[in-house]
């Protein structure tokens, strides 16, 4: 490709790119999008995709949704930005703070707003320590997370976030996280065990785990619903309610991550509804605005407020946030973006959708290289793997997801290859013909996959 005097050498030559190889882009250049369309997307070639990714499983409403447009056009003319520091407030987050309490799982009336899931995490480490430092409980600090979770990428929640890659020489974790077993039973199953058994094991892993810590030190469990960045990863039946009732217990709080999960995804309002389980605390972000708006937030229990506002009069203070915590115009745009899900009935449409969506998902187990097949909703993935019989994994990780991946790019279809693991999360305002399309072209690039691992001796 020739870079120069282009937008792409320009890139190339200035722009850092988050979880992009950087050799590689100057030497190919990026792929530059240009403008969106609903579910389509097109570069600065003319070509058109599909966009099965929702962006970075976010974009709910599709693009060019006028409405929110409008709503950040309309908040930039009255009220372009002012802080919530000190006192100080605006109409457009206390409505949204309110539309969220009242979405949110029964108990969970209070909500921080951040700029991102990774600060919103960040909130949460902070909120939980700062919560048992007013209640006397120096040592409870501990959190435990699971491998392959994605909690972020700042020092504190990609601390928590249990992918190796993430923490690979930016010397992470730094805070006490244990990271338990993936609650994934295709790939961590043991042999001869079924799922009740493989989630009995994962349940008694944590009890163990506590009773060593000791629960006086454990602060906080923290997880998506279903892992997301991970693999889209579903925890097997009864994990979720296993875990909140050992959380009770043994008094350790239960944070749902549901910055993914959020906002029906899942078929569901929030991914904790659909694995029947309520937390005290929830980070969401992304389906918040579409992602027109950068915008997070994390919402809290009774309890925890009352110990966090008691000790922000004894201190004089709440010492933490943002300059832009409940940006006017990113908090205008998610009240709007909120009422529009709700109008359109976007919730029931995802769970109307998943049946055909997760069959077509499962239609690919015909392929020789496809392991698993699986996901909730508007949510899912195939596993590509070099025996399916056992399950072994090609001999080059992310080898041949980046192939599938460019073969799906060249069909007009945007999808994200995790390693070997290829995943679909389309806008939730797709019709059922659009959702057609997406998987008819992930079929199509996956049998050209097969082929180029056959014709390379790729195993």
């Amino acid at each position: 490709m020739t870079l120069a005097n282009s937008l792409a050498a320009l890139d190339a030559a200035h722009q850092l790119h988050p979880f992009t190889d950087a050799r590689a882009l100057e030497e190919k250049g990026p792929i530059i999008i240009e403008k969106g369309d609903g579910v389509r997307v097109w570069d600065s070639t003319g070509k058109e995709y599909l966009e099965g990714m929702s962006g970075l499983w976010s974009v709910a409403l599709g693009f060019g949704e006028e409405r929110l447009v409008k709503a950040a056009h309309e908040q930039l003319q009255k009220l372009p930005y002012y802080h919530t520091f000190s006192a100080k407030s605006h109409e457009p987050a206390i409505r949204l703070a309110e539309k969220i309490a009242e979405m949110a799982p029964e108990g969970l009336n209070h909500v921080f707003f951040t700029n991102s899931g990774s600060e919103a995490n960040d909130t949460v480490v902070k909120l939980v320590w700062y919560m048992n430092n007013a209640l006397g409980r120096p040592q409870k600090k501990k959190f435990l997370a699971r491998k392959n979770a994605y909690h972020g990428i700042t020092m504190a929640s990609g601390s928590l976030t249990g992918i190796e890659a993430d923490h690979t020489d930016f010397d992470l974790p730094i805070l006490p996280v244990i990271h338990l077993t993936t609650p994934h039973f295709y790939r961590f199953g043991a042999e001869g065990e079924t799922e009740a058994q493989f989630t009995a094991r994962l349940l008694k892993e944590i009890e163990d785990t506590i009773a060593r810590e000791g629960a006086d030190t454990i602060a906080a469990f923290i997880g998506e619903p279903v892992m997301g960045a991970g693999g889209v990863l579903v925890p097997p039946a009864g994990y979720w309610p296993g875990v909140a009732e050992i959380c009770r217990k043994n008094d350790i709080l239960l944070i749902a991550d549901e910055v993914i999960n959020g906002f029906g995804r899942l078929g569901t309002t929030f991914g904790c509804q659909r694995m029947g389980f309520t937390p005290d605390i929830m980070s969401v972000s992304k389906q918040l605005t579409s992602s027109y708006m950068p915008l997070a937030a994390v919402v809290f229990s009774d309890a925890v407020y009352n110990a966090v506002a008691d000790n922000s009069h004894r201190l004089g203070g709440f010492a933490h946030g943002f300059t832009a915590s409940g940006h006017p115009v990113a908090t205008a745009v998610g009240l709007e973006n909120l009422k529009i899900i709700e109008e359109r009935g976007l919730v029931a449409h995802a769970a109307e959708l998943e049946p055909m969506f997760q069959k077509g998902l499962r239609d690919m187990l015909e392929f020789p290289i496809v392991g698993e097949a699986r996901g909730v909703g508007l949510i899912g993935a195939i596993d590509l793997v070099a025996d399916k019989a056992t399950k072994r994994k090609f001999s080059k990780p992310g080898q041949v997801g980046q192939i599938a991946n460019g073969f799906a790019h060249e069909e007009g279809l945007i999808l994200r290859a995790i390693g070997d693991t290829l995943a679909l999360c389309p806008p939730m305002i797709s019709t059922e013909a659009e959702v057609a399309e997406m998987l008819r072209r992930m079929r199509v690039a996956v049998e050209r996959t097969v082929k180029a691992v056959a014709e390379q001796g790729i195993a």
